[in-house]
């Protein structure tokens, strides 16, 4: 670590259950980021803040007007263009030493596998069932720490699955591949714009603490916040044994 570095990330670097040591365990890693939009934004941005080495920014849609409301990454000359450049720029434009690579197609299948075994974690910050299901049985495939985000009208969730851990459930231990509903989204339910950066912000900071080793994650507990009432809850989810994914039946 150079005396620039030192220097940017000494806020952090001072943190007693930090240090230099934390601080290299994030310039050394990779991440997968899998959507670009109000989630996706915050967690890129914070990532490469923070000095995370290498981002993978996985996002096949361009930017709209209507994206600008949430999307932070993203600014009015962005529309039309995809969202992947842009937030590459957004993050070179805050840390130029952070690396990315850019995935402007639809990440599924072996690509995908491929993918989530390259990297040292995968951040979901998708918005539908399916995605998350397919990104899911990939990290468990891979022993790859998963961090799950969601947000809708005024509701949100965070959860960690590390597969490395035992008794982690995984996504599907949370939802049955039959209950999601392809058709909640954002566009037809509506968001408040200060939701996905909370929620985003909170999955950043939980990829933080699993590449650098600082505190405990949120492997099994689902942190839900209602921004109506300000409020959150914590929520404990068992591994299930019968999970056709990561139970000991599969």
């Amino acid at each position: 670590m150079n005396d620039d570095q030192l220097l940017r990330y000494s806020r952090q670097i001072m943190l007693e259950d930090f240090d230099i040591q934390g601080q290299q365990r994030l310039l050394d890693a990779k991440v997968l980021i899998v959507g670009l939009g109000g989630l996706g934004c915050p967690v890129a941005l914070y990532l490469a803040a923070a000095g995370v080495g290498e981002l993978w920014l996985a996002d096949f849609d361009i930017v709209e007007i209507s994206n600008l409301q949430r999307q932070i990454a993203h600014t009015m000359a962005d529309i039309d263009r995809p969202k992947v450049i842009s937030t590459s720029e957004a993050i070179a434009a805050i840390n130029p030493e952070a690396r990315t690579s850019c995935i402007s197609e639809k990440l599924t299948g072996q690509f995908l596998q491929d993918a989530v075994a390259s990297v040292d974690l995968v951040v979901d910050a998708s918005d539908n069932f399916t995605t998350r299901f397919e990104i899911n049985r990939a990290c468990v495939a891979n022993k790859t720490p998963l961090v799950s985000g969601a947000a809708i009208r005024s509701e949100g969730q965070v959860i960690v699955f590390d597969s490395r851990q035992e008794h982690s459930p995984c996504y599907r231990c949370l939802y049955d591949d039959s209950s999601g509903d392809e058709n909640l989204s954002c566009s037809e339910s509506g968001v408040l714009a200060p939701l996905v950066g909370v929620i985003g912000s909170m999955q950043a900071l939980e990829a933080v603490k699993l590449l650098s080793g600082f505190g405990d994650s949120l492997t099994g507990q689902l942190q839900v916040f209602d921004a109506k009432v300000m409020e959150w809850r914590k929520l404990k989810v068992p591994q299930n044994p019968e999970c056709p994914v990561c139970g000991a039946s599969k």
